[in-house]
């Protein structure tokens, strides 16, 4: 099984906010920032924890009110 990557834009402000958290549980993802003027990350997904994370986010949406848009596919690749 090899590790699942998705896109997002978020917010400027949240992108050290959201590594902090999606870290501290210990392999389950892997933030990268790919455009910070954009504010487009990578979340590298351990292979099994896509529910962990989609739970995550939809929990940081609801309650903290944070901007997580999913975007379609890699931002760097012809459209």
């Amino acid at each position: 099984m090899e590790s699942n990557k998705l896109f997002f834009c978020v917010e400027r402000h949240e992108i050290s906010y959201l590594r902090w958290i999606i870290e501290s549980y210990d392999g389950i993802a892997f933030l990268k920032t790919i455009d910070p003027s954009r504010a487009i990350i990578e979340i590298e997904i351990s292979p099994g924890c896509d529910k962990y994370i989609n739970e995550l986010f939809d929990s940081l949406r609801k309650h903290e009110n944070i901007r997580i848009e999913e975007m379609d596919s890699d931002p760097f690749l012809p459209a």
